[in-house]
């Protein structure tokens, strides 16, 4: 189990290293390269749309991916989803800019943003389902929390190595060529995922329903015609993580950069103490959802998220890195509690044959509603002058929106529901 987690979380960690250091690249420079025509702020908005360009390609990518993990096994989709993303994004370390070859320029990213996101929309369903459907049941959440560490480390890689490249070269140099060498690391890092991902086997639970012919034909039709509501539900109980990840490591570091003038270097180390904090909890959260549950979990978190929006502001709103750091590790706390156990809970949802289709576009449906907006909504709410209590209320609406589809799903955990059933027997 540690060979197979652990090569899913290097995956998963890679994949989320490409896809976040496109944010990053969105955040500092991407807007006066690519949109020099534009205002500073309208710069940034349309950087952090061709942002938002990856997360509505994920669905599709989840759905295309799903069906090869439902009809021919999850192991052919770890490969292939990393080889787009990692190929995708050395491209877009290669692309001129609109200096060098015009509107031509903001096309291919928008494209390459655009495969980006198709190959990480089949990522998570196949790196969590190998995982999960190789672990023991009392343990499924501990494990199928694995690649949910994937997304911290990738976020650590990404901005670790633009943090040094923004230490050690000026502005002019950043913005020239620096910003690129992020994106031609992927390469490297996809080779490394790909050796260590030809060795996993295939799921147990799938040889069995081959050997059955018990696949589905049409994975994708029949979650939508049987299981559209709880695709609904999924997608936006997920909804209030990703705006709220993103409001922290995107929006923030735009923000402050551009309206506070905190320095990137400082901005940056600041989101990455809070984005390593999440991911050392992931795994200890993951056990608590084995032993109470995975949907109390996932209502705490929510309201926790709730709670904490408007502090969040405030402590951003100072430019002081200890207190900005307080305010990023408790937003992302909040969002942890549910994440770190959504890799048991979405496929415990659905039924083996149509598992791989119907978590995967419930997770990245939600990427779409929370993550895709996000940064350009809160960018837009915060053009104004004064402290950005809109970015608040809207992250506070999100998160309400998901405690709301939360509540409308039911308990999976295997341990928790054996209690409940025997609970009533012994009364």
């Amino acid at each position: 189990m540690l060979r197979i987690a652990s090569a899913s979380l290097a995956g998963t960690a890679i994949e989320f290293y490409d896809f976040f250091v496109y944010g990053t690249a969105a955040a500092l420079v991407l807007g006066p390269l690519f949109f020099p025509t534009f205002s500073p702020l309208a710069g940034t908005l349309a950087a952090f749309a061709t942002f938002g360009v990856g997360f509505v390609a994920r669905p599709l990518g989840s759905a295309v991916f799903g069906h090869i993990g439902d009809r021919h096994g999850r192991r052919p989709v770890l490969l292939v989803s990393l080889l787009l993303t990692g190929l995708a994004t050395v491209a877009v370390g290669c692309v001129p800019t609109y200096a060098s070859i015009g509107a031509a320029a903001p096309v291919l990213l928008v494209l390459l943003r655009f495969l980006q996101g198709l190959g990480l929309g089949g990522e998570w369903g196949g790196a969590v389902l190998v995982t999960a459907e190789h672990a023991p049941e009392h343990r499924r959440g501990l494990w199928a929390s694995f690649p949910q560490i994937g997304p911290p480390v990738g976020f650590l890689l990404a901005n670790g190595i633009t943090l040094g490249l923004s230490a050690g070269l000026t502005d002019a140099q950043f913005a020239s060529w620096g910003w690129r060498v992020p994106f031609w690391a992927a390469g490297l890092l996809a080779l490394a995922g790909l050796w260590l991902r030809h060795a996993v086997e295939e799921t147990p639970r799938f040889r069995e329903l081959a050997e059955r012919r018990e696949t589905a034909n049409a994975p994708l039709a029949d979650v939508a015609r049987g299981h559209w509501r709880l695709l609904l539900f999924s997608g936006g109980a997920l909804a209030v993580g990703y705006a709220v990840f993103y409001a922290v490591t995107t929006w923030s570091l735009a923000y402050a950069t551009e309206h506070l003038r905190v320095d990137r270097t400082v901005m940056l180390a600041c989101i990455m103490i809070g984005v390593a904090v999440m991911g050392l909890v992931t795994p200890l959260i993951a056990v608590l959802g084995d032993r109470y549950g995975r949907r109390p979990l996932c209502l705490v978190g929510c309201t926790a998220s709730a709670l904490w929006m408007f502090p969040f502001v405030a402590l951003l709103g100072t430019a002081d890195p200890v207190l900005m750091t307080l305010g990023f590790t408790g937003a992302l706390l909040g969002m942890v509690t549910m994440f770190a156990v959504v890799g048991a809970y979405l496929p415990e949802l659905y039924e083996p044959r149509i598992r791989c289709t119907g978590a995967a576009v419930g997770y990245n449906l939600g990427g779409v509603i929370g993550g895709a907006l996000t940064p350009v909504v809160a960018t837009a709410l915060a053009g104004g002058s004064g402290p950005p209590w809109g970015v608040a209320a809207y992250l506070v609406g999100v998160a309400l929106l998901s405690l709301g589809c939360f509540a409308l799903l039911p308990e999976t955990s295997p341990a928790v529901v054996a209690r409940a059933a025997t609970e009533p027997a012994a009364a």
